[in-house]
């Protein structure tokens, strides 16, 4: 397989594992707060999105520094 192409399978699987991780703990936090409706829907996509672009840039970050990728 081609460089090429392994990056970007590793590129889909990273950002699979960190938009479940996104949205579960965004769902965790919705339920936490007890909102529903609209308001549900708003903070989750927020606060979703902002989770799962940190754990993006976290494991990519570190994925760098073990050399794993480059």
């Amino acid at each position: 397989m081609s460089h090429a192409m392994r990056s970007v399978l590793w590129s889909i699987a990273g950002i699979i594992v960190c938009g479940v991780g996104g949205a579960v703990c965004a769902w965790w936090l919705v339920n936490a707060l007890g909102l529903a409706g609209v308001a549900a829907a708003l903070v989750g996509a927020i606060a979703g999105m902002v989770i799962a672009t940190a754990a993006w840039v976290g494991l990519t970050v570190l994925l760098r520094k073990m050399g794993v990728v480059s």
